[in-house]
């Protein structure tokens, strides 16, 4: 015949530590949608400068925190109910995503080194078709205003390309009142100047920050949740010997 018994007050004190720690489980759940849903809108923006793995990291990110709110279910009720199947299944479960965390933290930061490549090779790509497609050109005219650049390196690119000093409109600042009609030229003028900054800095630096900002997310609260796996784990095995056949 199988009794049940009153945990130790040391693994009483453990069980609402877990309690707790699913609370602050359940935060970090929320930082991490938040982080990757904000940096994934922000990527799919500027999808064409970036390639698939830019967008997996975020989307991890996302699935990670969503399974997160799940996960702390089991944790809350094997807490209170004293349930050994269901902290044990808490703490494999914790693991996993640790695993997936760190993996997704990772990634960022090896991402964070790979950006200036991958995005100088899509911007060469895709500078070839401004003017001739028109979600190209929107797109680069986007990138130019919003990073208040010029080109990849410079305005020289777009030279190279149009073989004259034509440059796109988004090449240039227009003094204020300027008609609507002045060309953007590779020599200055009065009423426009040439943006002396390269989207490939520009967008690089901004990628590279946000890829740290994953990586940092990621990494970070993963050591965080080594607490709750310690937690469940002493909770399991306290859980188990109270149990035992007397």
């Amino acid at each position: 015949m199988v009794s049940t018994m009153k945990l130790p007050l040391t693994s009483q004190c453990i069980k609402y530590l877990m309690f707790a720690f699913n609370l602050i489980f359940v935060i970090t759940g929320i930082i991490l949608l938040s982080i990757g849903s904000v940096i994934l809108g922000v990527y799919n923006n500027y999808e064409h400068f970036l390639d698939n793995k830019f967008l997996s990291v975020p989307t991890l990110l996302v699935t990670i925190g969503a399974i997160i709110f799940f996960i702390a279910f089991f944790g809350c009720c094997g807490a209170v109910r004293e349930n050994y199947c269901m902290v044990v299944t808490f703490a494999t479960l914790m693991i996993v995503v640790f695993i997936l965390e760190l993996s997704g933290g990772i990634s960022g930061y090896v991402l964070r080194n790979r950006a200036i490549e991958v995005i100088e090779g899509k911007m060469n790509h895709t500078m070839e078709d401004y003017g001739k497609n028109k979600e190209m050109s929107i797109v680069w005219d986007n990138l130019q205003t919003n990073f208040d650049c010029c080109g990849m390196e410079n305005y020289k690119d777009w030279e190279k390309i149009w073989k004259n000093n034509s440059l796109p409109r988004t090449c240039c600042d227009y003094e204020p009142g300027a008609s609507g009609n002045i060309s953007c030229l590779a020599s200055n003028s009065i009423n426009s100047k040439v943006k002396e900054t390269g989207c490939l800095n520009a967008f690089g630096n901004f990628v590279k920050g946000h890829a740290v900002q994953l990586g940092g997310a990621g990494i970070g609260i993963a050591f965080v949740q080594i607490l709750g796996i310690w937690f469940s784990i002493i909770l399991a095995k306290s859980i188990r010997s109270s149990y035992e056949t007397v």
